[in-house]
């Protein structure tokens, strides 16, 4: 769907990259285009605004036979049941939002290609855009479906909506303070090159990456021990001098989390926002549930309060037979939740 052309910009250029992206130039207005894909208006236009794009006027040339065909591909997935009344705003929504973000640094990316050519900038980015287009379609596909056999994988082992899982929250130490000396450029660098580190870290050990929230990493991963290598690899890159990982602090839990689009949800990850909170940098706080699932020392029955309280434990779930320290530290209260039972994790 076209959208409005900015300021600046050769209308030409759009339109020739809306041609070879789509084989054709718009020659549909929203009423035609429902009509030939057999919905409504109303349906066609909500679903563009699922997607993130805004309606054009009723009387705009907008569209193209591509949008016809994504249109009736909507209508064979709600045959199918996969976008039932109550999974289609969510999903529709969660897709367009992730292809918005993937595309607006693509776009930027191939920009600043065609502007170090040297040659001219509308020549360039065409040229660009053949060339380049078709490869990161392919890559895109190929990516999603080892992404997708993977998660299929994970949902046969065990089928409940709720699943038992690590979740680790790491949190760059002294972010808004640096962030102040950066430029916008600078700052987004810095950025993708923590998650670049970082995400080398947590596919080693069989985690992933949920999503990134400024200067914070969500992951998560299916056994005590992988999310546990994690969170110390990760802290110790960040206290090693000569490795460019910024320093860090981190929270972590284990028990049963929902997925949802792509998204983990519960009391598990909650927590272990909250312990990313109130941990000192260069160092892991963990909960009960993860104490347990890592071997801890039982807990006094009487419930007293042992401060630095200090025990080891190990998992069959290790590869290298590591086993880890427990320090028990007070109690916390942070929102939400009060008196939290914690414990700092380190290397035997």
């Amino acid at each position: 769907m076209t959208e409005t052309p900015a300021d600046g910009v050769e209308p030409t250029l759009l339109d020739a990259l809306e041609e070879n992206l789509f084989g054709s130039r718009p020659t549909l207005s929203q009423q035609q285009v429902a009509e030939l894909a057999g919905v409504s208006v109303e349906f066609a236009n909500e679903l563009w605004r699922q997607l993130g794009f805004a309606v054009p006027p009723a009387d705009a040339i907008a569209f193209t036979e591509a949008d016809v065909e994504a249109l009736r591909l909507t209508q064979d997935l709600i045959a199918l049941g996969v976008l039932s009344p109550d999974r289609q705003e969510g999903l529709v929504r969660t897709l367009g939002r992730s292809f918005a973000r993937l595309a607006e640094w693509q776009a930027g990316l191939m920009a600043e290609v065609a502007v170090a050519s040297g040659q001219d900038l509308t020549e360039s980015v065409m040229a660009l855009g053949i060339e380049a287009i078709p490869r990161v379609e392919a890559l895109q596909l190929y990516a999603w479906k080892r992404h997708l056999l993977s998660a299929a994988g994970r949902l046969l082992i065990d089928r409940t909506d709720a699943q038992a899982a690590g979740v680790c929250f790491v949190d760059i130490v002294g972010y808004t303070s640096r962030s102040r000396t950066l430029s916008d450029t600078e700052l987004v660098e810095w950025l993708e090159a923590f998650e670049t580190r970082a995400l080398a870290t947590v596919v080693e050990h069989g985690g992933r990456i949920i999503k990134n929230i400024g200067d914070e990493l969500l992951i998560v991963a299916d056994s005590p021990v992988e999310i546990a290598e994690i969170a110390l690899d990760l802290v110790a890159r960040g206290q090693d001098p000569d490795d460019e990982f910024p320093s860090v602090r981190a929270g972590v839990t284990y028990g049963d989390v929902v997925s949802r689009l792509g998204d983990v949800y519960g009391p598990v990850v909650n927590i272990a926002a909250r312990l990313t909170s109130v941990a000192r940098p260069g160092t892991v706080l963990i909960d009960r549930g993860m104490h347990s699932a890592l071997g801890g020392a039982p807990e006094p029955v009487d419930g007293s309060e042992m401060d630095d309280e200090v025990s080891t434990g190990s998992t069959s779930g290790s590869t290298d037979g590591s086993a880890y320290r427990f320090r028990r530290l007070r109690r916390v209260s942070v929102k939400g939740y009060s008196r939290l039972h914690v414990w700092l994790l380190s290397r035997r």
